[in-house]
């Protein structure tokens, strides 16, 4: 079930019911709303469609036990691929993007004679991941698609992908979810209190992903301490030194990525409290915070300092006076 996406899910149902569809789909939106989920959940609908038996579901539901979508879920059926950055053997970390070799044999899967339906599915999770070797040879599929294929490429940010891919396909927008869709999510995938889910709805931003990663790896403890600094500074360092040195470690990757996330959220939410120079002051350090989030895991910044000098930015607001309690 895809939950606060309503518009999306009609408009790709009409166009696969009709057959009237493009063949490259840019599901589009911030990240943690539903686009990975929708892709995988459209495809199934597509290849369990195509090939039968034959059911009668709404939209593009499938039925659980259906041997095609036995099929997908096994990550096993023959005419989908599903795209997305793979572990480094020598390093055991992700690599930074989706290399031009996973979209070449994506290339060669593509000229190959589909084997249970006449209908094949690529996803590509995500765009952004691409480098450009990889977008240009994914460019060429798109410009001459073999029949009967879909393609569905997910984008956190679509207005930096080429120009060239963004025309050639038919665009998605996926909306952040509002708090009954958040709520009704966290309620059906975690045994949070209504108090604790109201705490991390109003951190996440309309991100469900973002909020189950809240929720899973029990980030309150981070957040307090992080407000510590936001909102009391750090004159000795010695707040943003403990922080740095537990999400330093190998064992906290996941905590780690999900602070990336959190420590702009904290900045954001305070300075809607604010106005004049303080305001100002706390969207500087938003932007600062946004941008070393974002480049850390693709440059592969060491975690440590990292958080470190986060908390020398959550720090600068509070120096300015304007936070501090």
């Amino acid at each position: 079930m895809i939950v606060g996406q309503d518009r999306a899910v009609a408009q790709f149902s009409e166009a696969w019911a009709t057959r009237k569809l493009h063949h490259a789909w840019l599901l589009a939106g911030p990240k943690g709303v539903g686009k990975a989920t929708f892709a995988h959940v459209a495809a199934r609908r597509v290849l369990a469609e195509a090939a039968g038996p034959p059911f009668d579901k709404p939209g593009i539901e499938t039925d659980d036990d259906h041997p095609i979508v036995k099929l997908v879920e096994a990550g096993s059926h023959p005419d989908m691929r599903w795209l997305e950055r793979m572990i480094n053997d020598k390093t055991g970390n992700l690599n930074r993007d989706i290399s031009v070799k996973q979209v070449r044999e994506l290339g060669e899967f593509m000229g190959m004679t589909a084997a249970l339906s006449p209908w094949r599915v690529a996803v590509i999770d995500t765009l952004d991941e691409l480098n450009r070797e990889a977008s240009n040879a994914l460019l060429k599929m798109l410009e001459e698609p073999p029949a009967n294929t879909l393609f569905f490429l997910i984008s956190h940010a679509a207005g930096r992908l080429l120009p060239t891919i963004r025309s050639r396909c038919r665009r998605l927008d996926f909306q952040k979810l509002d708090d009954d869709a958040m709520t009704s999510i966290l309620e059906q995938q975690t045994e949070l209190t209504a108090g604790e889910r109201q705490r991390i709805i109003s951190l996440a931003a309309g991100s469900a992903g973002r909020a189950l990663a809240f929720a899973e790896l029990g980030l309150a403890k981070l957040e307090d301490a992080a407000l510590a600094i936001l909102r009391r500074g750090d004159p000795t360092n010695a707040r943003r030194s403990e922080l740095a040195s537990e999400l330093g470690k190998k064992a906290a990757a996941d905590r780690y990525s999900a602070f990336l996330d959190l420590a702009p959220s904290l900045i954001a939410r305070e300075a809607r409290k604010l106005d004049g120079v303080s305001r100002e002051r706390a969207l500087d350090a938003y932007g600062k915070a946004r941008e070393l989030a974002a480049v850390a895991p693709r440059l592969s910044l060491d975690p440590a300092a990292t958080v470190f000098q986060i908390g020398g930015i959550l720090a600068e607001v509070a120096d300015a006076g304007s936070l501090k309690r």
